[in-house]
């Protein structure tokens, strides 16, 4: 007889063409993995033969030829009518008796395996489809909780229906396959009661950049549906797999989502119209986390063992069972963007140079700036109204869109998160994508000129007009490494994924202030004092702001770590250096809560700042919350790449006792590689460099700072500030002396600032001096890469012909 049906047993990876990629892929799982400690419902598949067989005992492919024929392929303005003929012809059609026989015996089977009639996820599953060559989200259609031998029958029959909806010809059409040997395998698999618990999609990689050593994971409550489509905001996790493999704290980075509807099944009264329904989430679930942090690292180590077992990065989906508390893998593919995709040879930067008011904001994908007419679309039917190249904004896009998605320049949606429909589909067609604005067809009017920028990795914004910008091309495949090292300048985590695949060495300046006004926005003494603030409106603001954190303090250690987190495992393990916050009073008051903390100074440049903060009874609980951060990046998360920073250390006496008051705080040099720095911005830390050398591992030069106060020039001053000019000679000797007592006592020398990249001179000058480091940010990397290269070309010539003293050389100018 002929097999109609292959259990999960007996699939594997090999057997696409009888049970398509989807159902083969189970399969493989359940055969290889279940047995690895990863949870696999189990599960049968119809295979293509049964497909074949209905098809010949209906006499259907005649009528389907003839309808087909009919279809317009230039146009396909009567897609949408072939498609629903021909639907209708399937569902009107019976499953042979052999074939339903077969399907009624495994789903028995299935039901005394788990001792008690049981609901299925009834899933598509076509030949052509889930290969990394050929796949396209949501092609075919699935049926949730479906139980009993006739429900199932059903679904079957519906899912052969779905091989020919509007989208899944189009497809076909578009990838050259023809429409009568794409054959079809239904997957029938035991339901997880995500209903009752959350569920939700994770990556092997970054799906945004590529990055390949995270996980992402996000997730809601309910069936995982409304992940997969779209409907909802998700919560997103980032675990860091080199940390997760040493069983570190892996998490690096955790976003609450708003999660507003959940997904369940539907009572016995309205089974008829969908066995599943969408409910409106509780205030406290959308506040709360989907998995705990042990579950977050458990779906990790599983998607990362899926994925070495593949050999390619995977698209997975989990569920977590809410009557057993068990978390299950319901289904893996490749991913089919970044898996294709080789080594970066070429980038893009994209600045706005214009500004104009901003619409709205959500998940950026995409990585650029397009400008287009916004056209407000509630439904597929609508799409002869889409001109090619304009932006779509809808509430959500379904599988269904396919079709018009194909035109769009780019996608705005209300709802979803990275891993969503739209998401998927416009990375996979190269548009851009802003989704989870909660507002955009409400703010965006139909036919308004927009202009979408999407260039950090992670946000994406939405401004109204055509705005100009600037795009720059970085070209890498020619490019020299030169022997100084060339690192990033670096504040924002979200552009960490992106800039890790450029030429670096890693990051030689992270500013802390740039994440504290960022994304914390509140003074950490506010935080150490919230109950006692008397400022009302600072302290409604906070509580505003930290729903869900009892310990205020809390909050600030978990953005602060997240955030220097991401950024350290994304140039994971070269060196990461860290500087500790260097506000001014006058920016700390601006902070929520900052008022009540801060003096008023006249000159704050020169006040209450850098170290002096931090053993200060004003700050030093400040500087402990930073301190607890960092300490938890090290040695709870494990990246020990990261390096602290010291700013405007004005004694050698005063960098002793910061030291000496981050060991109390966990933070003891040396221990666990420890490494501490400082910033050498301040003439006593170049007169005095080799009594530093003493204290810190190394410098970085500040050249800001230490041309200001080498000049004495305020460089905030708007009247004087043509005099500011750290080529001036005497900066320029301060620096070579601080080198050339790094150079004399074995202590690592950098400097951060953007004048190597706009003079090469500049550039040669501290090549000549033997400087260790240069740190650009991201824009300036490659002219600076160019002038570090010329200038140790021509400091290797002047080596040849003089072995005069560079320090001479620059006091003689």
């Amino acid at each position: 007889m002929p097999s109609y049906i292959l259990p999960f047993a007996q699939i594997t990876i090999r057997n696409v063409p009888e049970v398509g990629g989807k159902n083969a892929s189970l399969g493989e799982m359940y055969r290889e993995l279940a047995g690895n400690h990863i949870r696999i419902p189990n599960g049968f598949a119809t295979t293509a033969r049964a497909y074949q067989d209905f098809l010949k005992e209906n006499q259907l492919v005649p009528k389907l030829e003839a309808l087909l024929g009919q279809l317009d392929t230039t146009t396909f303005a009567n897609l949408q009518e072939i498609s629903e003929q021909i639907r209708a012809l399937l569902l009107q059609a019976q499953l042979p008796e052999a074939v339903a026989h077969a399907i009624r015996t495994a789903y028995q089977a299935l039901c005394q395996q788990y001792k008690a009639p049981i609901q299925v996820a009834v899933r598509s599953s076509a030949t052509a489809e889930d290969l990394p060559n050929a796949s396209f989200a949501g092609q075919h259609e699935s049926f949730l909780n479906i139980s009993g031998e006739e429900q199932v029958l059903t679904a079957c029959l519906r899912c052969y229906a779905s091989l020919f909806t509007a989208r899944a010809i189009k497809y076909r059409f578009d990838n050259g396959f023809d429409h009568l040997k794409v054959y079809l395998s239904v997957g029938i698999q035991k339901m997880v009661r995500s209903d009752l618990a959350s569920a939700g999609v994770c990556f092997s990689l970054d799906p945004e950049s590529g990055f390949k050593q995270v996980v992402l994971i996000t997730g809601s409550w309910g069936l995982g549906e409304n992940v997969v489509q779209g409907t909802v905001n998700p919560d997103e996790f980032y675990i860091f797999k080199p940390t997760l493999q040493q069983g570190k704290q892996a998490i690096i980075s955790k976003k609450l989502g708003t999660k507003a509807q959940t997904m369940i099944y539907s009572e016995a009264a309205d089974q008829e119209e969908s066995p599943v329904k969408n409910v409106e989430t509780p205030e406290a679930k959308r506040g709360t986390y989907v998995l705990t942090d042990a579950e977050i690292t458990q779906v990790a180590e599983w998607t990362v063992k899926i994925e070495e077992h593949y050999g390619c990065p995977m698209d997975v989906e989990w569920a977590k069972d809410g009557e057993t508390g068990e978390i299950s893998i319901v289904q893996a593919r490749p991913e089919t963007v970044h898996s294709r995709e080789g080594k970066i040879l070429k980038a893009h930067t994209y600045t706005l140079t214009e500004t104009s008011e901003l619409l709205t904001s959500g998940k950026g994908i995409g990585q650029r700036i397009i400008t287009g007419t916004a056209r407000l679309i509630a439904s597929p039917q609508q799409a002869h109204q889409f001109q090619p190249g304009d932006i779509l904004v809808t509430d959500i896009t379904t599988p269904d869109w396919d079709p018009i998605l194909k035109k769009v320049s780019a996608i705005i949606t209300n709802k979803g998160g990275r891993t969503s429909h739209a998401a998927i589909v416009a990375r996979e067609l190269g548009a851009l994508a802003v989704v989870g604005t909660g507002n955009a067809t409400q703010v965006i009017r139909d036919g308004q000129e927009l202009t979408i920028s999407c260039t950090d990795g992670q946000n994406g914004l939405v401004y109204a007009g055509k705005l100009a910008w600037q795009e720059k091309e970085l070209d890498f495949a020619q490019l020299t490494r030169p022997r100084t090292k060339v690192m990033f300048i670096l504040g924002d985590p979200d552009k960490a994924f992106q800039l890790a695949a450029y030429p670096n060495d890693g990051v030689g300046l992270m500013r802390l202030e740039f994440v504290i006004n960022d994304s914390i926005r509140i003074h950490p003494m506010a935080l150490v004092n919230y109950p006692n603030l008397s400022d009302e409106a600072a302290k409604a603001q906070i509580a505003e702001l930290t729903p869900h954190h009892q310990n205020k303090e809390a909050f600030f250690v978990e953005k602060l770590s997240q955030s220097v987190a991401t950024i350290a495992a994304a140039f994971y393990p070269k060196d990461v250096i860290v500087r500790m916050s260097d506000f001014k009073t006058n920016e700390y008051a601006n902070l929520i809560g900052g008022k009540e903390f801060e003096p008023v100074e006249e000159n704050p440049m020169l006040g209450f700042r850098g170290a002096s903060r931090y053993y200060n009874p004003r700050y030093r609980a400040g500087f402990g919350l930073e301190c607890q951060a960092m300490k938890k990046v090290r040695d709870e998360m494990g990246l020990t790449n990261v390096k602290l920073m010291i700013p405007f250390c004005r004694t050698v006496e005063e960098g002793r006792k910061v030291v000496a008051l981050m060991a109390e705080y966990g933070l003891q040099r040396g221990q666990n590689g420890l490494e501490i720095y400082v910033m050498a911005e301040i003439p006593s830390n170049v007169l005095l460099a080799r009594e530093f050398a003493q204290v810190f591992d190394g410098f970085s030069i500040g050249s800001n700072d230490l041309t200001q106060l080498t000049l004495g020039i305020d460089r905030d001053s708007a009247i004087i500030s043509e005099l500011f000019d750290e080529q001036n000679a005497a900066p320029k000797a301060m620096m070579a002396m601080v080198i050339r007592a790094a150079k004399e006592t074995g202590t690592k020398i950098g400097l951060c600032g953007q004048a190597p990249s706009d003079f090469p001179a500049f550039a040669q000058f501290l090549v000549e001096q033997g400087i260790d480091s240069i740190s650009f940010n991201p824009d300036a990397l490659l002219p600076g890469i160019e002038n570090i290269l010329a200038a140790e070309a021509a400091a290797a010539r002047q080596k040849e012909q003089s072995g005069g003293s560079p320090l001479a050389a620059v006091l003689a100018q």
